[in-house]
């Protein structure tokens, strides 16, 4: 099976594929791969990412940002874009994240799991605008899609070891935890991870109240 090397699909609000870019690099058959790197990062890091073999991408951007011109520095690879705002209730003029979008994450996933069988190393990168918390939630979606058996608090555990920062969006959370059948185990450990941000980093509740995010400070145990 030939596969485009370097493919790029965009979703939509609905996550109905709107843009599939025809390939910028040759085709060839694409290895298998067992992901054994996974990296969480903002736009301004992007471009460090770039000698690092990376295979996979998830970006979430904002539904107007311009697309990241540090992808033409990059190897080829499979990219999957995502847009929405980085917001937890509604706002006007701004696009809330919904089901459809955590479904895409789920999709890109299946993407990946396609790949595994002849074990290449592989190098998958989520990135969004700060590497904070859309791009966490979507990572920790990954994590959680992929270990449906380890504790929930080891995930957020292993978040962090990869991204110190993460602060996922509890909005994309709720939508992961009723997806992946974690029956509320998963929310109840964001909101303890929440707590030991916060005890770690106390900036976190004055950042998310001016972000009008006070909801998730309001969760965290």
């Amino acid at each position: 099976m030939r596969l485009k090397l370097f493919s790029q699909v965009e979703y939509n609000l609905r996550g109905a594929i709107t843009t599939i870019r025809p390939p910028l690099r040759r085709m060839c058959k694409m290895q298998s791969l067992s992901i054994s790197t996974l990296t969480i990062c903002g736009i301004s890091e992007l471009l460090e990412q770039k000698e690092r073999a990376v295979t996979h991408v998830l970006s979430i951007l904002d539904p107007d940002h311009p697309d990241p011109e540090a992808f033409g520095a990059y190897d080829p690879h499979h990219r999957t874009i995502l847009r929405f705002h980085d917001i937890i209730d509604p706002v006007e003029g701004m696009v809330l994240p919904q089901p459809e979008h955590v479904e895409a994450v789920l999709r890109f996933a299946d993407e990946v799991e396609a790949g595994k069988a002849e074990r290449a190393e592989g190098h998958l990168l989520v990135h969004c605008h700060m590497g904070i918390s859309r791009s966490t939630a979507a990572m920790l979606t990954l994590m959680a899609r992929a270990a449906p058996d380890e504790p929930e608090d080891r995930l957020f555990e292993r978040l962090v070891e990869i991204r110190p920062q993460a602060w996922p969006n509890s909005r994309m959370v709720v939508f992961a935890d009723d997806m992946l059948s974690r029956n509320g185990r998963l929310v109840d450990a964001l909101r303890r991870h929440y707590g030991r941000q916060m005890r770690h980093k106390p900036e976190f509740a004055l950042w998310m109240h001016e972000l009008g995010r006070g909801r998730e400070i309001e969760m965290a145990t």
